[in-house]
């Protein structure tokens, strides 16, 4: 069956192996999640679960959300992510996913929001070169350049890189390893970087195969 969790990444560590290898992880803490809802073909159009994360106070929900969790008969949650798994039949509303619903050595996705790093320019954002500083380049040296010809095609192409906001968004990075899972803590060591500043939230789900 295909797993799945939501969490928050704590942040860098390292753990060492059986021969004393340093193995680089990201520390996550993992649930406890409850299943919030579950879509169906015959309502939704498709399968998925809705799963919550986090605990919250009530005045920190609206009306809705409020009849939403009083519906399922769950304990309110301060994040809703919904995962269209393989097989949803073996969790249903009510049930609580942990930490241990993965194993050492299970192949993840790691999906999060990337950290902020604001306006910027093509250098930083693309890697472009700059100008050489001598020999008249004047005040244009990290500059984009030219944009495209005037008579033909009378436009820029899309996809020319340009000086434009740079990270908050949407990341995955598949094939991660679990190292290490601490089901008492809630905690899951994942081999490299994750995406986001600590403190984010991330979703965890198994990889896909080919």
């Amino acid at each position: 069956m295909q797993k799945c969790i939501v969490g928050k990444k704590i942040g860098m560590t390292q753990l060492f192996d059986e021969s004393g290898k340093v193995i680089p992880v990201t520390v996550v803490e993992a649930g406890p999640c409850v299943v919030v809802q579950k879509k169906t073909i015959e309502n939704d159009g498709y399968e998925a679960v809705q799963i919550g994360f986090g605990d919250v106070s009530d005045k920190a929900l609206n009306k809705p959300l409020m009849g939403h969790f009083a519906k399922a008969d769950v304990a309110k949650k301060k994040e809703l992510r919904e995962f269209r798994l393989d097989d949803c039949s073996a969790l249903n509303v009510g049930d609580i996913i942990k930490a241990d619903t993965f194993a050492v050595g299970d192949a993840i996705d790691v999906i999060g929001t990337s950290k902020g790093k604001g306006y910027a320019g093509t250098i930083k954002r693309f890697g472009n070169a700059r100008l050489k500083e001598t020999h008249g380049s004047g005040p244009v040296g990290r500059h984009a350049g030219s944009n495209g010809a005037c008579s033909s095609p009378s436009r820029v192409y899309k996809g020319k890189g340009l000086p434009g906001h740079m990270g908050a968004e949407r990341v995955t990075i598949q094939n991660l390893e679990v190292v290490k899972v601490d089901a008492e803590n809630n905690l899951i060591a994942i081999k490299g970087a994750v995406p986001g500043a600590k403190g984010g939230l991330v979703c965890i789900v198994d990889s896909v195969k080919a």
